[in-house]
């Protein structure tokens, strides 16, 4: 099952999750829902938060864990915390995302510069 994220995967933009159902009774809710902090990572991002908390917080360990340097976990690391400390617009929020995205390699610089033309 897909880690629920709050951006569009196609072009960035923020979506909004607008219903909820229950698996059990299947009572639907349908509403504007105000996403927590930890949606506004890409799910790479929650998954490396989820990481982190589950290393203790201990980035040498979470570097071994990942494959890199402490230099390039620490990074990432502060990212995350600029992210979820940042009150940035939309539009610079959805430019931040792209880049993000670019250097996930889940896009290529090309998509990257098509989409933030149309920003």
């Amino acid at each position: 099952m897909p880690i629920l994220s709050t951006r569009c995967p196609y072009c960035f933009g923020q979506m909004e999750v607008a219903a909820m159902h229950c698996t059990h009774c299947r009572t639907k809710v349908e509403s504007r829902f105000e996403p927590t902090a930890l949606l506004r990572l890409s799910p790479e991002q929650q998954e490396l938060a989820v990481k982190f908390i589950l290393a203790s917080g201990n980035l040498k360990e979470l570097a071994i864990q990942e494959g890199v340097s402490y230099p390039t976990i620490r990074g990432r690391i502060d990212r995350l915390m600029e992210i979820l400390r940042s009150e940035k617009s939309a539009d610079a929020d959805r430019r931040s995302a792209i880049l993000d995205a670019v250097e996930e390699k889940r896009i290529t610089a090309d998509d990257a510069a098509k989409l933030l033309k149309k920003s």
